[in-house]
């Protein structure tokens, strides 16, 4: 009989606080006049001494012109919510929270609210708080999911809460201290600066949005919750939905949208898992597969987003979290050798391929 082990994932939801803000705090900063990026590229990136802006990566046959963007110099799972903006979207921002908490029940995940009720301490004390109490050393991983509106005001991108808002650089410095793989789920409106700011090594970071710019209300991150909560989205039919299968799909959901309404998108969805600050949009996957190369041979993002899986399948929950980390680094080297096959001797492709295979064999059969 196959053991099931109780899952250690960690959830902290940040929500859609119940006291609004004003809806003229969410007007645009004044946007620099340069051409609108194509839908098939990521938001560019440049540094110079004063800004910071986003990297992206584009396709090589499509130049972006990217919007320039900065911030200042900036399973356990959590769901925030900041300030909901005008009112009529904060039952939505309360729809999706609850889907959020749903999934951490069914994943028999250690989770933590912060926005729904009235509390004593500052939401923004609240959130640190929670991230320095899963800081702990873990192979599982911490879910940070915010919800609500952001800002931006063309150095600082922020994410609305009650009181004082959290700016990408200071969510940066508090996820230093975590010793273990972080996904950090934006789904506000001008959240695309959070990509520069927290990519790294063990993160997933996903945005709603390509760039500080695109502020208007976000549809994205609705569709994400009904994903991760559902099983329409599980793409490769394993029998459970990773964090990247819940990209895509929200991601195509929130194009469609625009398609049937026949208005210009005004957001487009960013993940990035491979710590070099440059978001993949949706547009480059078919299936779980990316299908297109980035300008100047950048790295592809997808591989470890779908290792993030947060309701998982009977089989993930039978491996021990050792079991999936030996896993998930067994996948990403192989997959790295995938890459460098034309380089490579025939043979030693060959050998190296079924050294690490059977290697990956012997993890799962353990």
């Amino acid at each position: 009989m196959t053991m099931l082990r109780k899952s250690i994932n960690v959830l902290v939801l940040l929500l859609a606080a119940a006291s609004f803000r004003s809806t003229i705090a969410q007007q645009p900063p004044t946007q620099p006049k340069t051409p609108t990026p194509s839908s098939e590229s990521k938001a560019q990136a440049a540094k110079s001494s004063e800004t910071e802006t986003p990297k992206t990566k584009t396709t090589a046959a499509t130049e972006s012109n990217g919007e320039t963007v900065s911030d200042d110099v900036g399973q356990a799972s959590s769901v925030g919510g900041g300030g909901a903006g005008a009112d009529e979207f904060a039952p939505l921002f309360r729809e999706g929270a609850g889907r959020w908490k749903q999934a951490a029940e069914r994943a028999d995940a250690e989770s933590l609210t912060i926005g729904l009720e009235e509390s004593g301490a500052a939401d923004r004390d609240q959130l640190k708080a929670a991230i320095e109490k899963f800081a702990q050393p873990s192979p599982e991983p911490l879910w940070i999911v915010l919800i609500g509106h952001g800002t931006f005001n063309g150095r600082a991108a922020k994410f609305n809460m009650r009181g004082r808002d959290v700016s990408a650089v200071e969510m940066a410095e508090w996820l230093k201290s975590v010793k273990r793989p972080i996904a950090v789920i934006n789904s506000a409106s001008a959240s695309g600066p959070f990509v520069n700011r927290l990519s790294t090594s063990e993160r997933v970071i996903v945005t709603a949005s390509k760039s500080g710019y695109e502020h208007n209300f976000a549809r994205f991150g609705d569709h994400l919750s009904q994903a991760v909560l559902g099983d329409a989205a599980d793409l490769d039919k394993d029998g459970q939905t990773s964090l990247l299968e819940a990209f895509l799909s929200a991601s195509g959901r929130v194009a469609e949208f625009y398609r049937q309404e026949g208005r210009l998108a005004t957001e487009h969805a960013l993940l990035d898992d491979n710590g070099d600050k440059m978001g993949t949009p949706a547009t480059f996957f078919r299936g779980v597969r990316a299908v297109k190369s980035a300008k100047k041979g950048a790295a592809i993002d997808g591989l470890r987003a779908s290792q993030f899986v947060l309701i998982r399948s009977e089989s993930e929950r039978s491996l021990s979290p050792e079991q999936r980390a030996a896993r998930d680094r067994l996948e990403n080297q192989i997959e790295q050798l995938r890459k460098q096959k034309s380089t490579l001797d025939v043979d030693q492709y060959y050998r190296s391929l079924e050294e690490l295979l059977t290697q990956l064999s012997a993890v799962l059969l353990d």
